[in-house]
């Protein structure tokens, strides 16, 4: 798989110009506050400064995450109304999904079905930001259990509802334990645990919704992961207002454990570092990284990228956890 396979050019590009004009429009006077490492609350060293966004990185567990933060209310403005956010949950989505279906959602599913069959057996799938609702219908075909979705964008929610899934509108902070059927259930959460607002208000809020030994498996974008720390602020991964959280397997294991997790597995089977930093080579300043893109063959790089991905060192992250205690 290519990277732009999944995100072709010339749709990316116009979703990263809307994104420049968004974030003038909802965060040039937003007020900021400080904050700290939202893994283990150390105080961060900046990093650098994006698209008017300071990022600090934790001394303690290397963490990169957005500091000074915007108000919060900026965020909810941003992505209920925003016309980057209905460009990604229209034009992307819909010209996007036959590829991300084959490339990702097929093989993830796959993936999640092998998981949960290592598992005690559950009654139900919830698809926390469930997007297009692509995930809900590949797990539907491979695991056939129930699938509730939330997805708190009107434009979003109406495709999932359109496709026959359950769906509750709303951000996962204002779901109640009574909008969920009583059942056991995995809850699953794809690249999305990078853009909360707070992770830890998110993660208590999943704690109280979930019964003791159910099962929550998110992924997110890894912090140390190759392409990230190769191109640091010139990674589009890096993209504020979006990301807003950079965890890496050591940090993601201090947040879960102090929120009410019992760690199962962390694994980064990402497939694209490598060729992401080969198609950012004008930003590429390590003399190592420039003549192996240059000169390696295609062997040596998919070598490369299955060493990053079994050493957790590749910038995708899958996690699986379960409810260990109530907070």
């Amino acid at each position: 798989m290519k990277e732009h396979d999944i995100r072709p050019k010339e749709i990316f590009d116009e979703y990263l110009r809307l994104t420049a004009e968004d974030t003038a429009t909802y965060f040039s006077d937003a007020s900021r506050h400080e904050v700290c490492c939202p893994s283990c609350g150390a105080n961060g060293e900046t990093a650098f400064i994006k698209s008017g966004f300071s990022y600090a990185e934790c001394p303690q567990c290397r963490t990169l995450y957005v500091n000074p933060r915007p108000e919060r209310s900026a965020f909810d403005r941003y992505y209920t109304d925003s016309p980057s956010t209905r460009y990604w949950a229209t034009t992307f989505y819909r010209e996007t999904e036959a590829a991300r279906r084959e490339k990702i959602w097929k093989p993830k599913a796959e993936l999640i079905r092998q998981k949960l069959s290592t598992l005690p057996a559950v009654d139900e799938i919830v698809d926390i930001g469930g997007g297009y609702g692509t995930f809900a219908e590949e797990i539907s075909l491979v695991y056939g259990c129930k699938v509730t979705v939330i997805e708190p964008s009107l434009h979003l929610a109406e495709v999932c509802r359109s496709k026959g899934f359950e769906v509750i509108e709303k951000f996962l902070e204002d779901v109640s334990p009574d909008d969920l059927d009583d059942k056991t259930r995995c809850f699953v959460s794809f690249e999305l645990f990078e853009h909360l607002y707070d992770p830890a208000l998110f993660l208590g809020t999943l704690n109280k919704l979930m019964r003791i030994g159910d099962t929550f498996i998110f992924s997110t974008l890894n912090g140390m992961g190759a392409d990230i720390r190769v191109l640091w602020e010139h990674s589009q991964a890096v993209s504020p207002p979006h990301h807003l959280n950079f965890f890496n397997p050591h940090s993601v294991s201090k947040l879960l454990a102090r929120c009410g997790f019992n760690l199962l597995e962390t694994t980064t089977p990402g497939r694209l570092d490598v060729n992401i930093i080969e198609n950012n080579l004008p930003h590429v300043t390590d003399r190592f990284w420039q003549s192996f893109m240059l000169q390696a063959s295609e062997r040596a790089k998919q070598e490369l990228q299955d060493f990053l991905a079994r050493h957790l060192l590749s910038s995708h992250m899958m996690v699986i956890c379960t409810k260990d205690w109530e907070l």
